[in-house]
Parts: C-alpha cells; structure tokens; sequence
C-alpha cells in the first residue's frame, strides 16, 4: 500500500473517486486493513504471551494474573474507545479537507487521554476491596493486587497510543501502526521472560514482572509512535503538538462527546466478558484458567475483524464527509463481508482442533493441568458456534462509527450484553448447572442479539436518517 500523503492547498490528502466500483472499494479495503489486521493480531500476541508464560508458572498464577487484567481491561478498553473518537472524527475531516480540523482532533485526543488516566488510576487501585466484596479468593485476590499496583501507569501512554493510531488509521499510514506493533511484541516477549523468571540476572518477580513488562512495552510504543507522527515529512507539517496546552474545548467535547457511547459500548461487552470471568471465580481455580485460554484464542481470532472494522470506520468516514452515499454502503458491507468470512473460517478451526489448540497454554503432560485442559476445549468449542455474529457486530458497529453514529449502538450493546447476554450466563451456568459451559452460552446470546441488531441499523441508515450532515 502506498502511504504517501499527497498534501493538496488546504493540506489534506485530494479526496477519492465518488463513484469506486465494488472491487475498486473491496482493493482499497483490504490495502487498508490489513495492517490493522495484523498490528491487532500483534497486540493481541502482547496478552497472549502473558497467558503463556504465566500458565508455565501454573494454574494459580495464571488464575490470579487473569483476574488482575480482568479488572483492569474494562477500564482500559472503554478508555480506547472514547479515544478512538478520534479516527471516525479526523477520517471525516480529511474527507471534508480540514486540516486544521485534523490538528486540532489528534491534540485534544491526548488531552482526552491525560484526563481519562488521572480519573481511572485511583479507581482502579482499589481492586483489593472490590474483589473482597466479590467473594473472590483471598490468595488469588493478593496476587491480582500486586499486578496491577505495577500496570496500572499504562494508562495514559496506552491512551496515547490511540490518539496516535487514529490518526496514522486515517491516511491509510497503517504500516507503521503494524511496524510499531510488531516491535512491542518483541519487547514485551524479552522483558516477561527477563523479568518473570529472573533471567540475566534480574530478579524473579513472577506477576509483578509480567505487569513491569507490559508497562514498559506500552511506554516504548507511545514513544515510538509520537517520534513518528513529530517528525516525518509527511505528518510534521500538521504541527500536532503546537500550543499543545493551549485548550480547543469545542473539540474536545465532539471527542467526548462522540467517544463516550463508543466507550460505553466497548466497556458494556468487555464488561460482559470480565462478569464471565467473576462468575467462573465462583466455580474453581481450573473453570478460570479454562475461560482465560479459551478467552484469548477467541480474542485472537477477534482481532481480525477487529482491524477490519477499524479500516471500516475510516473508510465510512472518509465517504461521509465528502457526502457520497453510494461509497458508504460499498464500503460498509465489503468490510462486512471481509469480516465474517474470516471468523467463518475461524469457526471451523475452533470446532476441530479445539483440544490441540489448547494444549499450547498448559503442559498436557501434568496431570494437575489434565480438568483446565478439558474445560478449555469445550469452552472453546461454543466460542466457535458464535464467531459468525460476534465478527458481524462488530464490523457493523465500527461502520456505524463512521457515520458518527454512536449512541443508538450503545443502548443496544447495554441491552444485549448485560439484559440478555449476563442473565442467560446465570440461568444456564448456576441455576441449570451448566457451568462453564452455560456461561458461555450466556456470552453466545448477547453477542447475537447486537449482531443481527446492528447489522440491521446499517442496512436502514438511509430511512433511520443516518446519512444526514452532523
């Protein structure tokens, strides 16, 4: 893909054809997202690399180290989506050729993240009492603490780094997004094996280290990610720290003021899977190193989607601000197609080699490990079933995105996940005895109900007013 930025009078990329056909708009998709989708993969290997080396201390450990990123994921994720704000908003404007408008976004989304970071911190440095008054184990719970008293200073360069990627995302810049991405794996591998197990003679600090690592890693990506934006030709010239203190308070109430359904969205189905996660508490250490394993190659597949989703968004976005309609649905239902044929695909790897994919997170040779294994391969069997609705809604959420159309979506992600998804969890898994099991049938329901609900609101956005100039 051709990054170049070609600058017109008014300092924006010269606007696209109006009218792209659909395999010009499924090429100019798929150049797009593919980085995205692989820089999402990437960034999905940081966690599932903690998984791993986690899971080779054992089961409570591992345990323990879920339960910490369980607590701290929704607070963090629904943070990346009110600065994600900044992509549907910056992919508009340049759309609409309005550079200043640009600038002005991608300062405001940092100043977004500096105020999200000093709210979340002392919230979340409760966790302690929280997980007390969850009835969560006492050890588990003390482990947890210790992780993130460690990893909860990411906050604000792990928010930072969204400000950046939106922008990157946004003139089709997303090989650096994946170059940047791609080193943090690395970084974050060596750092969890130096300071998980004591290597090289640093000392062993086990849960505290992996927490070290991925606050280091996030910290060397933001850096590296704001050097780039600062200093390359092609984004210097819009001066995007200039009077960096100085306030765009209009800009930066669109920011949260479109940013905060889409936090509330991501919070409302990562909330569902950390309910997931206290609710498996509940039943034994083994059913929440099964659901961690199962969680992380469902989310791994998920990731897929997840990046074409995002190229979804920029791609609306930029037809929506020039006011072509047409480029709209095309570029909708391409990302649409692109996603759930990948999760189609997923769905039949989950469904037959459920138990050797497993394998990989617990020695199957430890007898001790032989029930998480068990549970992780039928766990990971129902996240199979809903791989088609889950990589639907999400794509039609983030289309929706690009046509500012966040709040709608919102309700209806509170309404599915947490007034249909979670009761359906506790009915099948406690008062049906399913377990495990119910429970992720529970997660099943709530992903299909926003799927064939959304999916639906993009398809009437012509008639539900949706295209109309905000």
């Amino acid at each position: 893909m051709n990054e170049q930025i070609t600058v017109v009078a008014s300092g924006a990329a010269a606007p696209e054809p109006v009218r792209a056909s659909w395999l010009a708009e499924l090429r100019a998709t798929f150049a797009l997202a593919w980085p995205l989708v692989i820089a999402q993969l990437a960034q999905n290997a940081l966690a599932t690399t903690d998984v791993i080396m986690l899971g080779w201390l054992g089961p409570s450990q591992l345990a323990a180290g879920t339960l910490a990123t369980t607590f701290l994921m929704p607070f963090l994720v629904g943070g990346v989506g009110l600065v994600g704000a900044v992509a549907p908003l910056v992919a508009q404007a340049r759309g609409a050729r309005d550079t200043r408008a640009i600038r002005h976004i991608v300062r405001q989304g940092l100043w977004a993240a500096a105020i999200l970071a000093l709210i979340l911190t002392p919230l979340i440095w409760q966790i302690r009492h929280v997980f007390a008054a969850l009835g969560q184990d006492p050890a588990a719970t003390l482990l947890a603490e210790q992780y993130i008293h460690v990893a909860i200073w990411l906050l604000f360069p792990a928010l930072g780094i969204v400000a950046f990627r939106s922008l990157l995302a946004a003139f089709d810049a997303t090989r650096v997004v994946l170059l940047i991405t791609i080193g943090g794996v690395f970084v974050n591998a060596l750092a969890n094996w130096v300071l998980i197990f004591g290597n090289w003679g640093f000392p062993r600090m086990e849960l505290r280290g992996a927490a070290l690592a991925t606050l280091l890693t996030n910290i060397a990506m933001f850096a590296a990610m704001a050097v780039f934006v600062l200093r390359h030709r092609r984004f210097r010239r819009l001066h995007l720290l200039h009077r960096l203190w100085a306030a765009d308070w209009v800009r930066l109430a669109q920011i949260f003021r479109v940013g905060t359904p889409i936090g509330v969205t991501v919070l409302a189905e990562v909330g569902l899977f950390t309910a997931s996660a206290l609710l498996m508490g509940r039943l034994g250490t083994d059913e929440v190193a099964a659901h961690a394993i199962a969680l992380q190659c469902a989310s791994m597949a998920f990731m897929v989607p997840l990046g074409i989703g995002t190229a979804a968004t920029v791609r609306v976005g930029h037809a929506f601000g020039r006011g072509d309609t047409v480029a709209i649905g095309r570029a909708g239902w391409t990302a649409f197609g692109l996603g759930t044929g990948f999760m189609a695909c997923s769905a039949l790897l989950f469904l037959s080699f459920g138990p050797t994919i497993v394998a990989f997170f617990l020695d199957p040779a430890a007898v001790e490990n032989g029930h998480a294994l068990a549970l992780a391969a039928s766990f990971l069997a129902i996240a199979g079933l809903f791989q088609l609705v889950d990589g639907a809604q999400v794509v039609a959420a983030h289309a929706l995105r690009g046509l500012s159309d966040t709040k709608i979506p919102m309700l209806v992600a509170i309404v599915g996940y947490w007034l249909v998804g979670l009761p359906i969890a506790y009915l099948l898994g406690f008062t049906f005895q399913l377990r495990g099991v119910g429970i992720w049938g529970g997660l099943a329901s709530g992903l299909g109900f926003v799927a064939v609900v959304l999916v639906a609101r993009f398809a009437l956005r012509e008639q539900l007013g949706l295209l109309r100039p905000r």
